[in-house]
C-alpha cells in the first residue's frame, strides 16, 4: 500500500484510520474493562453483557461518530484533506469499532484467547489480499484501501460476536448492570482515551500541522516502532484473567516476574530495530521514506515505557485500581501534547517522534512509582535479573514442547 500509493497517500489513510480509532475509543466509555472484569468473577453475567454491549456499542458510537460530523462541519480543517464521502466511510466504522473492542475483552475474561487471536488475522488477511490484488492491478486508491480496512474490522468482529452468541446466548438487557459497567468503566475510560491519544494525537495533529505527506512519512516508522508494543499488549492481555482473580500480593509478585522478562525482550528488539531502520523504510516502501527511519530510531527509544504503561497499568486496572493506571498515563498525555504543539510546527515528524518517546518515557517511570507504592513492593522488583534470562529460555521451551504435543 505504502509503495503503491506513496507518502501522500499513505498519510490520507493513516489520518483517516486514525480519526476512526480515536473516535471509537472516546466512546467505549470504559465498558470494555468492566466487562473483563465482570464477566471474569461473575460468570452468569455474560449472556446480559453481551447484550448490553451491543446496545451500548450502537448508542455511544453513533454519538460518537456525530460528534465528529459536526466538529468537522464547524471546523473543516479538523477533517484532513480526504474526500467528503470517504471520511463518512470512516465514521459509519465507528459503532462496529467500539463493539469490536467490548467483544473482545468479554472474550478474554473467559480465556477465549483462540477467537480473539483467530478475529485479529481477518483484518491483516483481507487487506494483504485485496490491496495487494488492486496494487498489482494498478488501481489501488486511498478510497478502495480505507474501505478494504473498514471491511477487514467488521468481519473480525462479526466473527467474535458470533462466536460469543453461540456460547453464552444473547440474554436480556440488564440495566443494572449497565450502570455497574459503566461506573467502573468511566473510572478507567480517561486513561485508555488518553493511552490511544499517546499513539495516535501526533498523527492528528501532524496530519492537521505539517499535511499528509509528512504524515505518511511518519505513520511508516510509527508502524514499525509499535511492534514492540506486540509482547507487553499479549502479555497483558493473557495475564488480565488471572490478575483480575489474583490477591494483591499475588498479582504484584506474577506482574513483576512477567514485566521483568518482557523488559529485556523488549530491549533486545530495539536494538535489532534501530540497527536495521533503513532496510525496513527505505528497503521496503522506497525512496519516498527515507526520513522514516530517522523518526523509527527515535521512536525505538520509548519502548520500554510503554512496556511498563501496558503491564503496570494494565494490573492496575485488573486490581480495581484503574484511576491510579489512569494517572501514569495521563503524565503520558499532558508530555505529549505540550511537545507536539512546540516541537512538530519546526520540526515535523521528527519533533512528534521525540515527543512521543518522551512521553512514553515519563508515563513509564510514573506507572512504575504508582505500582510500587500501590503494591508495597521494592523498586528493584522491576528491575531485571541475571537468571531471569534463564527462566524466559525454559519457558519458552516448555511452551513449545506443548506446542508440539498439540
Amino acid at each position: 500500500m505504502s509503495r503503491a500509493l506513496g507518502a501522500v497517500g499513505r498519510g490520507e489513510i493513516a489520518f483517516l484510520t486514525t480519526m476512526a480509532l480515536l473516535s471509537a475509543n472516546v466512546a467505549l466509555l470504559g465498558v470494555q474493562e468492566a466487562n473483563a472484569n465482570l464477566a471474569g468473577v461473575e460468570p452468569r453475567s455474560r449472556p446480559a453483557l453481551l447484550t448490553n454491549s451491543i446496545l451500548l456499542a450502537v448508542v455511544f458510537g453513533t454519538a460518537a461518530a456525530a460528534a465528529v460530523a459536526v466538529i468537522v462541519n464547524v471546523f473543516p480543517s479538523t477533517g484532513g484533506e480526504v474526500s467528503d464521502w470517504i471520511r463518512w466511510v470512516a465514521l459509519a466504522a465507528i459503532p462496529m469499532l467500539v463493539l469490536q473492542t467490548y467483544v473482545q475483552l468479554l472474550a478474554q475474561a473467559d480465556y477465549r484467547f483462540r477467537i480473539t487471536n483467530l478475529a485479529w488475522l481477518f483484518g491483516p488477511i483481507v487487506n494483504v489480499g485485496v490491496n495487494g490484488s488492486l496494487a498489482l492491478a494498478g488501481v489501488l486508491s486511498v478510497h478502495s484501501v480505507v474501505a478494504t480496512w473498514v471491511a477487514g474490522q467488521s468481519i473480525a468482529m462479526a466473527f467474535v460476536l458470533w462466536s460469543l452468541a453461540r456460547t453464552y446466548g444473547l440474554g436480556r438487557p440488564s440495566l443494572q448492570l449497565a450502570n455497574r459497567a459503566l461506573g467502573f468503566g468511566l473510572k478507567s475510560h480517561l486513561g485508555r482515551v488518553m493511552m490511544l491519544g499517546n499513539y495516535r494525537l501526533d498523527q492528528w495533529l501532524l496530519g492537521i500541522l505539517a499535511g499528509p505527506r509528512e504524515l505518511g512519512v511518519y505513520s511508516v516508522a510509527v508502524v514499525w516502532s509499535e511492534t514492540l508494543f506486540f509482547l507487553p499488549t499479549a502479555l497483558s492481555m493473557v495475564q488480565r484473567p488471572d490478575l483480575v482473580r489474583a490477591s494483591s500480593a499475588r498479582a504484584a509478585v506474577a506482574t513483576a516476574t512477567v514485566f521483568r522478562g518482557a523488559v529485556l525482550l523488549t530491549t533486545f528488539a530495539g536494538v535489532c530495530l534501530f540497527a536495521i531502520a533503513p532496510a525496513l523504510c527505505v528497503g521496503l516502501f522506497g525512496d519516498d521514506f527515507r526520513d522514516s527511519a530517522i523518526d523509527l530510531r527515535i521512536l525505538v527509544f520509548g519502548g520500554i515505557g510503554i512496556v511498563a504503561l501496558k503491564q503496570l497499568g494494565g494490573a492496575l486496572t485488573a486490581q480495581r485500581r484503574p484511576l491510579l493506571s489512569t494517572a501514569g498515563i495521563g503524565v503520558a498525555l499532558l508530555t505529549t501534547v505540550a511537545l507536539d504543539f512546540a516541537l512538530i510546527p519546526s520540526h515535523g515528524a521528527v519533533g512528534a517522534a521525540i515527543a512521543s518517546t518522551a512521553a512514553y518515557t515519563a508515563g513509564g517511570i510514573a506507572i512504575a512509582v504508582i505500582f510500587v507504592r500501590v503494591f508495597g513492593i521494592r523498586g528493584g522488583a522491576l528491575l531485571p535479573r541475571s537468571g531471569d534470562a534463564k527462566t524466559m529460555l525454559s519457558q519458552l521451551r516448555a511452551a513449545l514442547r506443548l506446542v508440539s504435543r498439540r
